[in-house]
């Protein structure tokens, strides 16, 4: 490994500027600062985003009793280069530093035991940024993923992945706010489309999963249980017109045990087999006069008594 004490590209800073220490910084990290602001070493698309995103905005070192340098760019393992400072004592990588992998990839931030720790940001080769927290080479703790799409994440971290809380934001106008685990929807959380359509309740591995409220642009609404993105359970759907189903659904179809009320008065309580009456059911109609019938794939089969009734019925199915 190759290490310039305070080589080309320093030396070339203090040339342009008369730096003096600061209460905060150090005449080192001063010069650090400037020689880094104009640093172009890289891809191009790399070098762009610097420029679009401005320089870094490096915190002071914090003074752990730490013996620090700052030396000049040298090669580093795997090809990299990095310019920055060092521990003295141990000759790792410690402090503030900037490094330049062989694909344009660029991280500037701080570093401890030769590994980002702390607070940092890597622009990766094909344009996406990660600015936040690190630990041991890896996004922990809070920081914010910009992918080149447009799409964003904002939020907590583990071990290079998305857990805790967070926003995820996509270019159509799309939104996520709630949990995350292992990098998935895990947990509470809320979800609007583009649309206009809305989800507020649970996640389960990046699916809606547990129990929630999806309302629909057009303005349906279900409340209820969910599984693998479907309705699935018990739960209430309601229609803009005033309609209302209360029972069992099995993969987004009524299953099961179920009550469907129409806005008249209108009323079918009983069995229901692939989202169709089926079996027995109480069929009540606008007058509130009520009778058990058989029913198959939507239709009514047979009355279950023998008195005179009105079930306001067309070809047999329920209107």
């Amino acid at each position: 490994m190759g290490e310039l004490q305070k080589g080309e590209l320093i030396s070339e800073q203090c040339k342009k500027s008369q730096i003096e220490p600061s209460e905060a910084l150090s005449a080192d990290e001063i010069m650090f600062n400037k020689t880094v602001e104009n640093l172009v070493i890289g891809s191009e698309k790399t070098n762009q985003i610097c420029i679009q995103r401005g320089p870094y905005n490096y915190p002071p070192h914090v003074d752990e009793g730490v013996q620090r340098e700052l030396r000049d760019l040298s090669l580093v393992e795997n090809g990299a280069q990095y310019l920055g400072f060092w521990n003295k004592e141990t000759n790792q990588r410690d402090g503030k530093g900037v490094m330049i992998w062989p694909d344009g990839s660029r991280y500037d931030g701080l570093w401890k035991n030769n590994k980002a720790n702390g607070k940092g940001r890597l622009i990766h080769a094909d344009g996406d940024v990660y600015e936040g927290e690190w630990e041991n080479d890896k996004a922990h703790g809070k920081g914010m993923y910009m992918h080149q799409d447009g799409a964003v994440y904002d939020g907590e971290w583990e071990n290079d992945k998305q857990s805790g809380d967070g926003v995820e934001t996509w270019p159509d106008g799309s939104r996520y706010e709630g949990r995350y685990l292992t990098g998935k929807k895990h947990g509470f959380g809320m979800f609007k489309w583009a649309d206009g359509s809305e989800y507020k309740g649970e996640f389960y591995e990046n699916n809606i999963e547990g129990r929630g409220v999806y309302k629909w642009a057009d303005g349906r609404v279900y409340d209820g249980e969910w599984k693998n993105n479907k309705m699935h359970g018990h739960g209430e759907f309601r229609w803009p017109d005033g309609k209302r189903y209360v029972g069992q659904y099995v993969e987004d179809k009524k299953e099961g045990e179920g009550t469907l009320e129409w806005p008249d008065g209108k009323k079918y309580e009983g069995q229901w087999v692939n989202g169709k009456q089926n079996g027995k059911g109480t069929y009540t109609n606008a007058s509130r006069e009520r009778r058990l019938a058989e029913w198959k794939d939507g239709k009514k089969v047979r009355w279950l008594n023998d008195d005179n009734y009105d079930a306001q019925e067309e070809d047999g199915k329920v209107a």
